[in-house]
């Protein structure tokens, strides 16, 4: 049999390395590797449902009406666009560039009872908002009878 000192300080080393290790893989969990990957950013988004129609509002600052793209795939809006920024500054004995591209890709499933059709989206001062109109009760609630033979 062997005889160990106890230290408490060494059992709660051993606790806390199996959190890390348990947190380092929640981690690698929470973002999908394969989702991910080709992009270099990821925009904040707000949502939010008012009476007529739920509203996207995605922050762009920075980034270009024509730099974004609005889809409608497999019942789902997918946002996507590409991010360019070059700041310059010339001096006297001072000259400094900073740049950045990357592209980026947000998706949001689409909920029952909205028009497909009249989906609209406006960029101002770096904001996207993506407005997606219900459609009128009487729309949804209609129901057709098939005759049968």
């Amino acid at each position: 049999m062997l005889v160990t000192r106890y230290r408490p300080k060494n059992q709660f080393n051993d606790f806390r390395r199996s959190f890390d290790l348990l947190n380092s893989m929640l981690n690698n969990i929470e973002r999908p590797q394969s989702q991910n990957d080709n992009y270099d950013f990821t925009p904040a988004v707000n949502t939010r449902e008012g009476k007529h129609a739920y509203h996207l509002e995605v922050d762009l600052p920075g980034v270009k009406k024509e730099d974004i793209k609005v889809d409608i795939e497999e019942n789902s809006v997918v946002i996507s666009g590409e991010k360019k920024l070059k700041e310059e500054v010339k001096e006297e004995n001072y000259y400094k560039v900073e740049s950045f591209y990357g592209n980026f890709r947000r998706s949001f499933a689409l909920p029952e009872g909205v028009d497909v059709e009249n989906i609209h989206a406006e960029s101002d001062n770096g904001v996207l908002e993506v407005v997606i109109p219900k459609l009128d009760k009487k729309d949804i609630e209609k129901t057709k009878r098939i005759k049968v033979k």
